[in-house]
């Protein structure tokens, strides 16, 4: 009794003090009525109906309590598909190029090739469009060329179909030299919370003197805020304004209504513009307001315009690497006060030290190479010839040594190259490509005397800033269609192929479909009606078919001497819709629902195909001779290799095959003959611009099967199918290991 007593008044005491102490303290929830001004917990003045008081720059985030009105229906909530689109994230940059029919190809085009790929969205805008519009170019016509006209119908166009999905609009005429990387700074350092009209201020003729325009020259920044107030009264400035010049009409539209001037500088930012003067030579001007300009007008020609991207660029790129070195002086200085002390200095500084390996396994080896050869080639031969990537990389690996040799001696000696005598490289992946060369130099002294020396040389190039590649939304609800076709060399696996799909997709009940494809010998058709040499695998089907009654497998048959990969594809392509994902099997696959997932997500319509490449079991006789398999789940991916020379398993969408086969048909007519000579695999890479996804697939493994070549189809097709035949035997070490206990038996 005394326990619960006590109990009870604690607990009723506690529950006393807690509302005291809640309606006695200062802080008030949020919500509650209070003075006016007063501020608690931290979050921003509101006012009654909950939006900021304006005045206020306060982003810290806020708890938002869930209420649902009692009196309404509940009504499911829709997840939208990208958090940054539920969060109400905005992309920061939008810009927008003004051109015409007459410099489209010209100007629009020189804008194109230097900037627009710096810029994260840029559109054209014109009134008349060409007959053909420059490749790269999204280009939208308005159908009219006044000027007026076209900057009414860009500014609703902005507003209709991009005012909800970014922050800050660039707009640029096609004769502007914009700095691309200078006006993305200048916006991560406005506040989006402000209407802002920024550009180069000009006065209005016989206008206001207080109030300016931005030159449409010089291009301007408009914010989001801004845009969204100006749309409403686009209508009544075309209406009520009359002007010639478009960036006049636009600057008058927004003080009329909106009351906003434009400026040169805000929130201690600066737009910085240079008028450019006929026969200027970009390359000659030193004058500091030059080399600061974001924007420089008028730009003549597409000449003038790559000579100042050019001009431009270098200028970046020597204030980067002034920035480096002062980084590298800051890290040298800061080295010494660490634990490690400066024998902790990494080389190149504020690169990160090399991997440093754990076990003997872990060791990244070297790959040797010369100026005509390299030792490390990727088909496993021993030597191979110095061609393509490799070679350019190496050529500009010494012309680089070269360079960093002769600004470090010079103006005491000048290096040239006159042999290469040994050259290594490995790729590490913590810090990029590394090199060592030993290079025969030949040195030449400020007098004139020449001495040959050998010198070694270690070099990085290291990794550079990782970009997340944008890829289209997929699911893994897509159905996948299945197309197995078989020949009579087929029949003895058809029954394992069958058992691995019933028991990984017909009983998990996976969104998989089966379509199988009998193809016929001429002499095998002809005798059907008396012996059918499919007879057993329609019988096995049935079989399943009456096990699982909602599955249907229906098969096609063909009748060919040359079982061409493109036109069986072609007749299974026309019996099934044009969004259907496809996965052409082999009757050595076994499917399972890890693949299948895969074979969805590496798909995409219009954008990707996915061909894996299959993991290939080795010859068990060779392998193992005569001992017990091993069984463990851990090595299942031991004895064996990852075919590369086998293209017959692919997953894409009918739609992209047949945009790929129409190609392919106007470019070879009427020649059928040389569909013979080609796979699925190379319609798509000559024929498509889609991305070809090619990548090893352990999910999808193949028991040992000798594979049957058809002599009839091309000899790169043949030789592809007797290379495959024999990488698949078994690994080098236990081809020698069978050689020598041959030679063995053979001596005894």
């Amino acid at each position: 009794l005394p326990l619960v007593l006590g109990l009870s008044l604690g607990c009723s005491l506690s529950l006393l003090r807690a509302s005291w102490s809640q309606g006695g303290g200062e802080e008030q929830c949020p919500g509650a009525p209070g003075p006016p001004g007063a501020r608690g917990g931290g979050a921003r003045p509101e006012a009654a109906e909950g939006r900021p008081v304006p005045g206020h720059e306060d982003f810290r985030p806020r708890i938002v309590p869930y209420y649902r009105d009692p009196n309404k229906p509940y009504k499911k909530v829709l997840r939208t598909r990208y958090i940054q689109t539920e969060l109400g994230f905005h992309e920061r940059l939008f810009v927008a190029v003004l051109t015409s029919k007459a410099t489209l190809n010209t100007l629009a085009v020189a804008v194109n090739k230097t900037v627009a790929h710096h810029f994260p969205r840029l559109l054209y805008f014109t009134g008349l469009r060409s007959a053909k519009v420059p490749h790269g170019m999204v280009l939208v016509a308005h159908g009219d060329e006044r000027p007026i006209w076209l900057m009414y119908e860009t500014m609703h166009y902005i507003h209709q179909h991009l005012g909800s999905d970014y922050d800050w609009f660039y707009i640029m005429q096609d004769d502007t030299y914009a700095q691309a990387e200078q006006v993305k700074a200048l916006v991560t350092h406005l506040s989006i919370n402000q209407d802002v009209y920024l550009g180069r201020a000009e006065e209005f003729i016989g206008g206001d003197e207080q109030a300016r325009y931005c030159h449409g020259g010089f291009g301007y920044l408009i914010s989001r805020s801004l845009l969204l107030k100006l749309h409403p009264h686009l209508d009544s400035c075309r209406n009520e304004i009359l002007s010639v010049r478009p960036d006049e009409w636009l600057g008058r539209c927004i003080i009329d209504f909106l009351g906003i001037t434009c400026v040169s500088q805000l929130q201690g930012q600066h737009y910085h513009t240079y008028e450019l003067a006929k026969n200027t030579e970009p390359e000659k001007e030193e004058e500091e307001e030059f080399q600061a300009a974001l924007a420089v007008h008028p730009v003549s020609d597409m000449t003038m315009m790559y000579r100042l991207h050019k001009h431009f660029s270098r200028i970046q790129l020597d204030r980067a690497y002034q920035e480096i070195q002062d980084l590298q002086m800051q890290i040298r200085n800061l080295t010494s006060l660490t634990p490690a002390g400066e024998g902790g200095l990494t080389w190149p500084v504020g690169i990160n030290a090399p991997f440093l390996p754990k076990s003997r396994f872990e060791v990244i080896s070297w790959d040797y190479f010369t100026e005509q050869h390299l030792f490390s080639c990727p088909d496993g031969s021993p030597k191979c010839e110095l061609s393509g990537a490799s070679k350019a990389d190496i050529s500009e690996i010494i012309e680089s040594a070269l360079e960093q040799l002769n600004s470090r001696y010079q103006p005491l000696l000048r290096f040239s190259k006159r042999q290469l005598l040994n050259g290594y490289r490995r790729f590490d992946p913590t810090r990029g490509m590394e090199y060592t060369l030993d290079l025969l130099l030949e040195a030449v002294t400020q007098k004139g005397h020449s001495h040959v020396l050998a010198k070694r040389v270690s070099l990085v190039r290291p990794l550079s800033k990782v970009e997340i590649i944008p890829m289209p939304y997929v699911t893994e609800a897509t159905r996948v269609q299945l197309v197995l076709p078989l020949t009579v060399q087929d029949l003895d696996f058809v029954a394992n192929f069958l058992d691995m799909f019933a028991m990984n997709t017909l009983d998990t009940h996976d969104n998989a479909l089966l379509t199988l494809l009998f193809i016929y010998h001429p002499y095998d058709a002809q005798r059907v009606s008396q012996v059918d040499v499919f007879a057993g695998v329609k019988a096995m089907v049935g079989e399943l078919e009456k096990r699982y009654a909602e599955v249907k497998i229906p098969w096609i048959s063909v009748k060919t001497e040359v079982p061409s990969q493109v036109k069986l594809m072609d007749i299974v392509s026309k019996k099934h819709p044009v969004d259907t994902l496809f996965f052409l099997a082999s009757v050595w696959t076994e499917i399972n629902m890890e693949f299948l997932n895969r074979c969805r997500m590496n798909t995409i319509s219009n954008w990707q195909v996915f061909f894996p490449v299959h993991f290939q079991e080795f010859n068990p006789a060779l392998v193992y001779r005569g001992e017990q398999t091993a069984s463990s789940s851990t090595d299942f991916l031991r004895d064996g290799h990852f075919d590369r020379h086998s293209f017959a398993e692919a997953c894409f969408y009918n739609s992209d095959y047949m945009t790929a086969r129409t190609k392919l048909a106007a470019d070879i007519l009427d020649r059928d003959e040389v569909l013979e000579s080609m796979e699925v695999f190379d319609v798509f890479l000559h024929y498509s611009g889609l991305h070809l996804f090619r990548a090893v697939e352990p999910g999808l493994v193949q028991k040992y099967a000798l594979r049957s070549c058809n002599p009839r189809l091309s000899e790169e097709l043949y030789h592809r199918c007797v290379l495959s035949n024999l990488e698949g035997l078994a690994s080098r070490s236990h081809l020698a290991m069978a050689l020598f206990e041959q030679e063995q038996a053979n001596s005894t």
